[in-house]
């Protein structure tokens, strides 16, 4: 495990995961939970901006998981750069004067969710170069999720390393700035690829694991907290004010 830099004084902080931003398919579709409808998302961001709490990019959200500043933060990131995720997503973001992470798939601008295809979920466009020219440009922050949303441990070493490392080069490319955020595609990862991501430059990234950010945590394996269809106002504020989704983490760990 690559070590991270400890404080004593970090906050638990959570860091959210959307997918589509969208209406949910017909009952029975695969991953229905994936999708929270934009009028839900603009009301979740509009609680937590209520609550006194500022919605950042994971770019923003650094000092305070270094512990080098405190405040009332939440981080939001959006998973696969969904093209619903420009069109519904960014305006509800901008409204609130939030910032926000989308992870998109390097090699599949402008394509689909081919990796979704096999297990019945429906196709649903991404983002493009001009829309992640666009999300960029308006202040928010774009980071990788490798170059085909493939499942690391299921490649050969030296592809996957390429798969991680491309994929910031292929966004730099497009972008015309740094891209130093990933997050592990299906979540799956093990220490190669820890090891990989440190490797290729990127400061932080993301897991699927659920809980808050807790004191000590490797900022290369982050947990986050899902919000989902399902995921209505009271259980979004748990999920949000308490430690609710913390009796994910199992004892004695600190990350």
């Amino acid at each position: 495990m690559i070590d991270a830099t400890r404080t004593s004084n970090r906050q638990a902080i959570p860091i959210l995961t959307y997918h589509q931003i969208a209406d949910a398919p017909a009952k029975g579709v695969p991953f229905r939970s994936l999708y929270v409808s934009a009028n839900r998302f603009r009301q979740q961001l509009g609680m937590l901006k209520a609550l006194g709490y500022q919605g950042l990019s994971m770019r923003d959200l650094m000092p305070y998981l270094r512990g080098e500043k405190q405040g009332k933060v939440v981080g939001i990131t959006l998973d696969d750069g969904y093209l619903n995720n420009h069109d519904a997503a960014m305006p509800a973001l901008l409204d609130h004067g939030f910032t926000a992470t989308c992870y998109v798939v390097s090699q599949l601008l402008g394509k689909s969710n081919v990796w979704d295809h096999g297990i019945g979920i429906e196709p649903a466009p991404l983002m493009d170069a001009g829309h992640i020219q666009a999300w960029t440009q308006a202040g928010l922050e774009i980071g990788a999720h490798t170059r085909h949303h493939v499942n690391l441990v299921e490649g050969e070493d030296a592809a996957m390393q390429d798969e991680i490392q491309h994929s910031r080069l292929d966004l730099e490319d497009v972008l015309g700035q740094k891209v130093d955020q990933f997050c592990y595609p299906f979540g799956i990862h093990d220490e190669r690829h820890v090891e990989m991501v440190a490797q290729a430059g990127y400061i932080a990234a993301t897991t699927t694991e659920r809980g808050q950010v807790l004191n000590g945590a490797d900022l290369l394996t982050l947990r986050r907290i899902p919000i989902v269809r399902s995921t209505y106002w009271p259980q979004f504020l748990l999920k949000v004010l308490t430690s609710y989704e913390n009796k994910h983490i199992p004892h004695g760990t600190a990350d």
